[in-house]
């Protein structure tokens, strides 16, 4: 089964994709949060890309603290995938990782990627191949995505934020 992988970062959001048969993981694109109006134009534009590649499923990374405990960016995250979720017809799951785009860095110094300006170009895209590495690895660690969770805001308020 052919997967999409997602690495999302308030600047950059990396993608990645399997070949048809699910084995093998490579860069896909970069998308540049600077180059859309807004966060909701950037989830349709990716909903696009997932739409062109017909994914059996999509892996977004989870960045959790070295503890466990899920930070700002954990939230910020987890609020991205659930808006995902209504954008796609494929399963959307959570891949918990843990220094992906350190992970990614020593991969593409390893590579001879020397150049500062490429470098920054496709970090997140190798580590949303690490992301999805790390699905093939170990599927049964994955969990979907509960579009039922809320932000702190959002359980203060009562109410569902807007996208």
């Amino acid at each position: 089964m052919k997967l999409v992988g997602i690495d999302y970062g308030l600047v950059r959001t990396g993608l990645a994709a399997t070949d048809p048969d699910g084995v093998l993981a490579y860069p896909l694109t970069t998308l540049d949060l600077n180059a859309f109006p807004s966060r909701k134009a950037l989830l349709e534009a990716l909903a696009g890309i997932i739409r062109q590649e017909r994914p059996g499923a999509v892996v977004v990374g989870l960045p959790l603290m070295p503890d466990g405990t899920e930070s700002l960016t954990t939230r910020q995250v987890r609020n991205f995938a659930s808006r995902l979720v209504h954008r796609t017809d494929c399963p959307v799951l959570f891949m918990e990782e843990l220094l992906s785009s350190e992970e990614a860095a020593w991969d593409l110094s390893e590579a001879g990627v020397r150049d500062r300006k490429r470098r920054k170009a496709v970090l997140d895209q190798q580590a949303a191949v690490r992301i999805l590495e790390s699905y093939l690895h170990q599927p049964e660690c994955a969990r979907p995505v509960d579009v039922r969770w809320k932000s702190p805001s959002q359980e203060k308020q009562g109410r569902p934020e807007q996208d």
